[in-house]
């Protein structure tokens, strides 16, 4: 039934000679890999008004967002001219991780590795949260729902990453497209409303007042709020190797479909949040009671432009649409995450665990710890959006940073043809990006900011710890040429609380392991025993019985008194306990009875020299 049941949820498995028949085309792969970036629109806008409504500047008479999110569209150019060639050099995948790694040595690929581990999990947590803010605004009163929403949808794509690549890209990839051509149809309508009426969000009147000198500092962090428009840019390099071959070919231009379409609408949208005078507004209170007349920048913005009633099936498209692509964006980082964790484990930084591929040819190890700490994340941050976006960005931008420094050594040491372009572009990326990393960690340090920077050198610790247990145990393990095959001798104790079939099935088990078995029983009534005793004459089969007196009742500490005995018999003595298990003919039955062999297995566990097996008899119906 189990077995049944795992089919239906998760699939068949998958040969391994299908992999490459589940590799992804252009078209699947854009909604995969691109949907992270792609629904950063939804509140990428939105972040930078709300800082710039402290200065009084969100208004039309300021074009300071629309300025803004031209300077990160630039941003974006440059990085997705960098890491296009980060894709040729590097097409086993593996971004910005490989690159710093390769190239600037361990500490620095593990710093990219730890940075976009955070990000990967901040993507998940921050697009779920942004998906439900768009269906509150539709549904205010399923605020109080907000996080039991967020993590109904963070296992929904964690199952429909589990299913399979290929089955996660047919399932997402309809609504990544609605999404992309329902704002490309508001932007285009909002521009022509706007050359021809004009047009006014119900939230303009709220913004007329005095506006004061716009200051650096707020200019800067509105940049870097906006800067969270460009999460999930890096998701492609690292999963070249998902693609159809050529991987390299198809994966670079696949990341150019993305910027260009991430360009446009996030530049349509901050156009007509200026032109509409919208003013964005927080989810909850300062007393974290939800706002019952939150909206998004983008509902305001759709409201406003189709305000007819025969329009309003299209206001529901575009807010349902966002949803779902802020929904699915979290599959970015089902995609990325544990491809990047497979590679750190294969270069022993992380558990072996996550090298695997499971039987849907997907690391499903890295799907479902990925689905956890997002988890972990909405609890703690109670589902909003506008409480995650200062944790969001600082991650991912260092890693751009170390990958674009990295493929500046790269072009150097390498030097093909046409190096010199390639290192200079790479230069301007990471100077680029740097002194954004170092905006967006002085703007937002203390909104949240400190966190990622305390948790990026604790990450990069643990890889590193990590990384020397393996190195240790494969010293310890490794064959030496003074080791020697040394023969042992084995005695053999065999647990015996009283005498029945699956006792005697246990002993004729012991008896074909050591000539040296010994039945070894713990007295709790003596009455008990000296009723065993009569009966092991008969049934005993010759096997010395020894009692153990326990003066406080307890089955532990004998036992392990008497293993040390044991030991000091003999040198090169290993000892083999035997526990006798009866299964029974239902699951339920197995709560009825004591689990005294288990808790005895796990005490042994780091025990020297002592192995434990267990003898099952099945009980029938």
């Amino acid at each position: 039934m189990s077995f049944s049941f795992r089919r239906l949820i998760f699939g068949s498995p998958l040969p391994s000679w299908r992999e490459l028949h589940e590799r992804l085309p252009k078209i699947l792969a854009l909604p995969i890999f691109a949907s992270d970036a792609l629904s950063s629109v939804a509140y990428a806008t939105e972040e930078i008004l709300l800082v710039l409504i402290l200065a009084g500047n969100a208004t039309v008479k300021s074009p300071a967002v629309v300025f803004i999110s031209a300077a990160i569209v630039i941003l974006l150019a440059i990085v997705a001219t960098s890491y296009r060639q980060t894709i040729r050099a590097y097409p086993s995948g593996g971004g910005a991780y490989i690159v710093a790694k390769d190239n600037l040595g361990d500490y620095a690929g593990l710093t990219a590795g730890a940075a976009l581990t955070i990000d990967y999990t901040l993507t998940v947590a921050v697009s779920i949260a942004a998906g439900v803010a768009a269906i509150v605004s539709v549904y205010p009163h399923m605020a109080v729902y907000r996080v039991e929403l967020c993590l109904g949808f963070i296992g929904l794509v964690a199952l429909g990453n589990l299913r399979g690549a290929r089955e996660s890209g047919l399932l997402f990839a309809l609504p990544t497209y609605i999404f992309i051509a329902s704002m490309f149809t508001l932007i285009g309508a909002g521009i022509y409303k706007e050359l021809t009426v004009g047009f006014e969000a119900a939230s303009a009147g709220l913004a007329r007042k005095e506006i004061p000198e716009l200051g650096l500092f707020l200019i800067l962090k509105a940049f870097s709020n906006g800067c969270t428009a460009m999460t999930g840019t890096e998701a492609i390099s690292n999963a070249v190797p998902a693609f159809r071959p050529p991987e390299a070919k198809n994966a670079a231009t696949t990341l150019t479909w993305m910027a260009v379409i991430l360009g446009i609408m996030f530049l349509g949208v901050s156009y007509l949040a200026h032109a509409g005078h919208v003013v964005p507004s927080h989810m909850t209170f300062k007393d974290g009671t939800p706002n019952p007349h939150y909206q998004t920048v983008v509902s305001q913005i759709a409201r406003a432009v189709f305000n007819k009633p025969s329009m309003a099936w299209f206001y529901m498209l575009i807010q349902f649409a966002t949803a779902g692509i802020l929904v699915l964006a979290a599959n970015t980082s089902f995609a990325g995450f544990p491809r990047l964790a497979s590679i750190m484990a294969r270069d022993r930084f992380l558990p072996r665990q996550l090298y695997n591929v499971g039987d849907r040819l997907v690391y499903s190890n890295g799907i479902i710890l990925l689905a956890l700490l997002a988890s972990l994340l909405v609890i703690a941050f109670k589902g909003d959006t506008h409480l995650l976006i200062p944790l969001y960005a600082v991650g991912v931008f260092l890693s751009f940073t170390l990958s674009q420094a990295g493929m500046v050594k790269h072009s150097n040491r390498i030097r093909e043809r046409g190096w010199q372009r390639s290192a200079a572009i790479s230069f301007v990326g990471a100077v680029t990006t740097g002194l954004v990393t170092i905006v967006i960690a002085a703007t937002k340090f203390v909104e949240g900011a400190w966190i990622v920077v305390l948790l990026i050198p604790i990450f990069v610790y643990v890889f590193s710890k990590i990384h020397q247990h393996y190195i240790d145990l494969g010293n310890q393990l490794r064959l030496t040429p003074e080791d020697r095959f040394t023969p042992v001798s084995n005695t053999v104790l065999v647990l015996t609380p009283s005498i029945h079939r699956g006792i005697l099935r246990a002993l004729e088990y012991a008896k074909t392991l050591s000539p040296d078995v010994r039945a070894i029983h713990v007295e709790s009534d003596p009455v008990d025993t000296a009723i065993m005793m009569e009966r092991w004459e008969q049934w005993g089969g010759g096997i010395p019985l020894v009692v153990l007196e326990s003066q406080y009742r307890s089955l532990m500490q004998p036992i392990l008194e008497y293993l040390e005995e044991a030991k000091r018999e003999r040198k090169n003595c290993v000892i083999t306990v035997v526990i006798p298990e009866f299964v029974p003919a239902k699951w339920w039955h197995k709560l009825l009875h004591n689990q005294s062999g288990i808790l005895l297995k796990f005490a042994l566990l780091f025990r020297r020299n002592i192995v434990t097996t267990n003898v099952r008899y099945y009980l029938e119906r």
